[in-house]
């Protein structure tokens, strides 16, 4: 399944491709961080969406030497 953006993908599918856990891209999407539609009981994200958090910075922010 397509449209005009890219390939649909269920929140399984989105973190095999970002290589996260479901639970991982859930709070993504909690946070506002990752754009997904909930159709039914089920969230649906449009392939090309992953970008906004594929190259994200992992872990902490360093802190601040003083």
């Amino acid at each position: 399944m397509a449209n005009k953006k890219g390939k649909l993908l269920s929140v399984k599918d989105a973190a095999a491709a970002l290589d996260l856990s479901e639970q991982r891209i859930k709070q993504l999407i909690y946070e506002g961080r990752l754009w997904a539609e909930k159709i039914g009981n089920q969230w649906i994200i449009v392939e090309s969406d992953l970008e906004a958090v594929r190259d994200r910075q992992t872990g902490r922010p360093a802190k601040e030497k003083k």
